[in-house]
């Protein structure tokens, strides 16, 4: 699990104090990936074999020597091996994995298993179109926020975006947990600003205990 026992609990509690102020229903979630991205070991095996042969190119260049078999055979382990190297660090090392994922891709795929969470929790099943799940993906570094059809007559896009900058820099510190309680409070500062009000015995529709799955390995 991504969340401790006692973050996931803190979590439900300050999901339940949100929807009774401001009338929401809210599902924070964390995941590890949005996709396996399995073309990123490879790009990091291209880019090493590439310095590598490079390298080798300008040794050549500064100490000219005849090209034997043996020669020919050590540059090739040496090639492989570096590009190998390469695509191991961006297996075991997220950081480095992250050089080779394409801003586009990441935001692509985040946002589609946010959807994909959004459909198999049946949040579009609220009586008054008013779920909002507050996504955290963590090898992507992204916050992904999606609202039903009912809070898009009151919120447009654009006014979350200051709540995902509040919770953006605390996925570079691998806070993950204190991101979702800081976009949990962006969004009932917001909604409170938009005079939205909890109905007076209104239903809670959703489970409030935060989604947390380590996404696809």
């Amino acid at each position: 699990m991504l969340l401790s026992v006692a973050e996931a609990s803190a979590i439900e509690a300050r999901s339940r104090e949100v929807e009774a102020r401001v009338g929401l229903q809210v599902i924070a979630a964390i995941i590890g990936k949005a996709d396996a991205h399995v073309e990123l070991p490879w790009k990091a095996f291209a880019l090493g074999a590439v310095l590598s042969a490079l390298a080798l190119v300008v040794a050549d260049a500064v100490r000219p020597q005849w090209i034997t078999a043996n020669a020919a055979l050590v540059d090739t382990v040496t090639i492989l091996s570096v590009g190998g190297a390469s695509a191991l660090l961006a297996i075991f090392v997220p950081a480095y994995a992250r050089i080779f994922l394409r801003s586009t891709r990441r935001d692509f795929e985040v946002r589609r298993h946010a959807e994909s969470l959004f459909l198999r929790h049946e949040m579009f099943r609220t009586g008054e179109r008013n779920a909002v799940l507050i996504l955290v993906s963590c090898f992507e570094r992204r916050v992904e926020i999606l609202t039903d059809v009912g809070l898009q007559r009151s919120v447009s896009e654009p006014e979350w975006r200051p709540v995902i900058a509040r919770m953006t820099p605390l996925l570079r510190e691998r806070r993950f947990a204190d991101a979702l309680q800081a976009g949990l409070a962006g969004a009932e500062e917001l909604l409170a600003a938009k005079g939205l009000r909890a109905a007076p015995g209104a239903d809670n529709e959703l489970p409030d205990r935060p989604i947390d799955e380590s996404g696809k390995a």
